[in-house]
């Protein structure tokens, strides 16, 4: 039987000594949802207005995982073309259910639709053309299912009849509800139920919850039953995770999904921050994934945050584009990387734009000190970006022509020219960087950046930095919103030659 002591030791949220924190994956890779099956763990994470949506990954030890691809990437299944900055795909779950994987979410910026529910035999894809659920208004759906195959539909209601955590039968194979929705536990009284997760263990039903908002008040909250349908009773010392008001490294602490391994031992995922800098602390990769080890005491779940030790992951990578198939990190907001990239005949990748449309290819930034190189060229007379993205009024830029270099910022509604360069007129292809690098304070009392933004060109071997700007107004703490950061390549007009790409892993000496 769980000890007061232990339950304590638990909604403290640590147990001794904090541990690194080191994200499982790390990046704006939001609201793990996970699912296993044999010794394959499948992850999948909220992808809001970028296309394609809902990133895959695949691990066999919980610790490593690799993309394997994106639920989410035709016409049928997904239209964020109006979406605004943090509107789009949130919250989806995973699970593999008689030999079939399902994944439903929701598309915010179509909300009253009803969720997406799709399927795959292999979490590779390809996956099946998206069913809208009817009649749930609302967020963050989970499927759970019943030893008699009856499938349970639970999630965040926006509609004021089944107000908060709700639940009804789903018929899969058409997406329609078998019944009324009714209402289950909605939670402990902190702010903002949500991200509902439904899953067994022995003879007891647990519901886990994230509350408080996504913010520094973060949590998780579980309740049990002995049936799916409730009534739920709330865990003696919820939260039982949160880093709410400590000095943890890992902030904003919520939206959890339980797993157990192969070997009976259970765990636990859930989304987390890193802030940095002088308060509030400013977190600029967005929402991450991180894991935790799970005990059970007297059939309650217990947290194990010292159980995994998490390697630091090397995020380095080079891309030529010599392959017919963009790797499955390239994302654009609103707009599929396919309709205006091609492979280019001489190497590389072209980027198209039109006077109705521009693309950017961008991959999310995931340290927190890092370099990006990119080769790159412009028809004659047009002009290309290379930019740090936040959202669609946070960015910081490179644009440059056949003639220059300029360096522009963009805060709010405050945009400018913050430098110019001569790329020189010979034709050949420019090389620029974006990179950070820390923040020092000149007194310890005064705030801090999270880090410091080089923009530049190279000059032959000399490298020249157009402007040094500050991290701060690319964090979620200034620009607001669920995402982070990506890096990457547009075209403004015409069209632009990528032909490299190196994103660096560095450190922050």
């Amino acid at each position: 039987m769980a000890t007061q002591s232990a339950l304590e030791d638990q909604a403290a949220g640590t147990d001794g000594p904090c541990p690194p924190a080191v994200p499982i994956v790390a990046g704006f890779y939001p609201d793990p949802s996970i699912c296993r099956v044999g010794q394959d763990y499948y992850l999948a994470n909220s992808s809001f207005e970028y296309l394609p949506g809902v990133p895959l990954f695949h691990s066999t030890d919980l610790l490593s995982w690799k993309q394997i691809g994106n639920a989410l990437q035709r016409p049928d299944q997904l239209d964020v073309s109006q979406a605004a900055s943090s509107l789009g795909v949130c919250a989806p779950t995973l699970r593999h259910h008689d030999g079939t994987f399902w994944l439903i979410t929701t598309n915010s910026a179509q909300v009253e639709r009803g969720h997406l529910l799709l399927s795959a035999e292999d979490p590779a894809g390809p996956w099946s053309p998206a069913r809208y659920v009817p009649g749930v208004i609302g967020i963050d759906p989970d499927l759970a299912w019943d030893e008699d195959g009856t499938c349970y539909l639970t999630w965040t209601s926006f509609d004021p009849r089944w107000f908060g955590i709700v639940q009804a039968t789903l018929d899969t194979t058409t997406g329609r509800l078998l019944e009324e929705p009714r209402q289950l536990w909605s939670g402990t009284g902190l702010a903002s139920p949500e991200g509902p997760h439904l899953l067994r263990r022995g003879s007891w039903w647990y519901l886990l919850l994230a509350e408080g908002g996504t913010e520094r008040g973060h949590s998780v909250t579980v309740a049990r039953s002995r049936s799916p349908r409730g009534p739920f009773e709330s865990h003696p010392n919820n939260p039982v995770l949160t880093h709410r008001s400590t000095d943890h490294p890992v902030q904003n602490t919520g939206h959890a999904d339980l797993v157990e391994g192969p070997d009976g031992q259970w765990s636990m995922v859930h989304l987390g921050v890193r802030p940095r800098g002088g308060g509030p602390g400013f977190h600029v990769n967005g929402r991450e994934s991180f894991l935790v080890g799970v005990d059970w005491q007297d059939d309650w779940p217990v947290i194990d945050e010292n159980r995994y030790s998490v390697p630091a992951a090397d995020h380095s990578f080079t891309d030529t584009f010599d392959t017919p198939e963009l790797h499955p990190r390239w994302i654009s907001p609103r707009r599929s990387p396919a309709d205006f990239t091609a492979p280019a005949p001489d190497g590389g990748l072209r980027i198209d734009a039109t006077a109705e449309h521009t693309g950017a290819l961008l991959t999310r930034t995931r340290d927190e000190h890092w370099r990006v190189d990119v080769t790159l060229d412009t028809d004659s007379g047009a002009t290309a970006r290379f930019a740090l993205r936040l959202d669609d009024s946070h960015w910081y830029a490179l644009d440059v022509d056949a003639t220059s270099v300029t360096a522009r910022a963009q805060v709010g509604t405050l945009g400018q020219s913050v430098a110019h360069s001569p790329r020189g007129s010979d034709g050949t292809a420019v090389h620029l960087f974006i990179r950070t690098r820390p923040a020092v304070s000149s007194h310890p009392a005064l705030p801090t950046d999270p880090d410091l933004i080089d923009l530049g060109h190279l000059d032959g071997e000399q490298e020249v930095v157009l402007a040094t700007l500050e991290g701060r107004y690319l964090s979620s703490e200034v620009a607001g919103g669920f995402t982070g950061r990506v890096v990457g390549v547009q075209a403004l007009d015409a069209s632009a030659h990528l032909q490299r790409f190196e994103y660096r892993t560095t450190s922050a000496t």
